[in-house]
């Protein structure tokens, strides 16, 4: 097929891969303009603006899509189909409507659970015990389309976002090309009213740990929002980011640390988590057994 991807993040890469692989003409890609990143503040293309260079593939990355000159631009391309995965610009309806058979989307979550930004980080932030990815018809409301294929997977106890994120992003690369193989053949299905739920954008203020959580709370807690931005808590003034937790049985007052050889426990509501990767001020991300080698910690975190 004759396919503009849309996509910008790390997560839309194995997409952009798996639709080149599969032997679809990708006539163009577009995503999100380069900005200013490192020291220097040079501007850095996005990941999938690196990859698609590197595969011969034209660009665009315009900042918006309400203009008549761009949307005109977008229809020349004459597309069959448009895949779009995390592109982060809202498409108008003429943009929708320019393509033969419309614009597919890559949404990681089981639709109508977890509609919008953030739904890896708020499925292990509420304890979820499955998720997938959904291929979805593309309408003016948000991730509110039809869809035409869904691929369910479980969420590993103990697992972090960045984790879920590159399985599911494997997954979803799988899902659209077997959707376009069997196109003519899938039935769109209006998503139901009931179990609707909407993955805000992830906040900062969301970061600090709350130490009255219960143990599989305060777990699901550290590991959604892992990598980034990163659960912390204060200890004894630095910044100490917790990066992988699990639910632990041991019973400690709220914040109060307990180390057992190459073991980290933290109390909370009812009980405690087993800290096992956390991140040092000015040290590197480490498992826990190598972060406290040469470093006492505080006998209480904030």
């Amino acid at each position: 097929m004759r396919i503009v991807f849309m996509g910008t993040p790390d997560f839309s890469v194995p997409v952009l891969e798996a639709l080149v692989e599969a032997g679809h003409d990708i006539c163009a890609v577009y995503c999100q303009p380069p900005r200013p990143a490192g020291r220097g503040k040079k501007e850095r293309p996005t990941p999938v603006h690196a990859r698609a260079d590197a595969l011969g593939l034209p660009v665009r990355h315009p900042v918006s899509l309400k203009g008549a000159d761009e949307q005109a631009a977008f229809a020349e391309l004459n597309a069959d189909i448009a895949v779009v995965v995390a592109y982060g610009l809202i498409l108008p309806q003429v943009i929708l409507d320019a393509p033969r058979d419309g614009c597919l989307n890559i949404h990681a979550s089981l639709l109508p659970r977890w509609r919008g930004a953030a739904p890896i980080h708020r499925a292990i932030m509420a304890g979820d015990k499955d998720t997938g990815v959904c291929i979805m018809q593309m309408e003016a409301g948000l991730d509110t389309g039809p869809v035409l294929l869904c691929r369910e997977i479980a969420i590993e106890a103990g697992e972090t976002t960045g984790a879920l994120h590159d399985r599911l992003s494997a997954l979803g690369a799988a899902a659209i090309v077997e959707a376009l193989e069997t196109l003519p053949r899938l039935v769109p299905q209006v998503q139901p009213e009931d179990g609707v739920t909407y993955a805000s954008k992830i906040d900062k203020a969301e970061a600090r740990v709350d130490w009255g959580m219960t143990p599989a709370q305060l777990a699901n807690h550290i590991n959604g929002l892992s990598p980034f931005p990163g659960a912390w808590a204060d200890a004894s003034g630095d910044r100490l980011k917790l990066l992988q937790a699990v639910a632990s049985d041991k019973i400690l007052p709220a914040g109060e640390v307990s180390v057992e050889g190459a073991r980290l426990f933290v109390g909370c509501a009812g009980g405690s988590v087993e800290i096992l990767s956390a991140h040092r001020a000015g040290k590197r991300a480490a498992p826990v057994g190598d972060m406290i080698k040469g470093w006492t910690p505080p006998s209480r975190l904030g």
